[in-house]
């Protein structure tokens, strides 16, 4: 299964995601905050606060999350190594 090695909060609520086969991939959240689930995140502070947990990108110590595969198959590849 595809798991999340890193990740980094860009602007416009975007993430830098490095999964664990080593690709690279830009996830765009706008979309997301439209859900009530995703809606915190639109706070930008919080949104930074973004982080790996057991190979899952997180917030709020998991209270919110965003599935690995769902960053992967919708995210857009990255040539960004950074």
């Amino acid at each position: 299964p595809i798991r999340v090695k890193s990740v980094r909060a860009l602007d416009v609520y975007r993430l830098w995601v490095r999964f664990t086969n080593d690709r690279v991939k830009i996830f765009d959240c706008k979309p997301l905050l439209a859900y009530p689930v995703y809606a915190p995140l639109e706070d930008q502070a919080l949104f930074a606060q973004v982080y790996v947990d057991y190979g899952v990108v997180v917030w709020l110590d998991g209270e919110v999350d965003i599935a690995p595969e769902r960053l992967y198959e919708q995210g857009c590849d990255s040539t960004a190594t950074a």
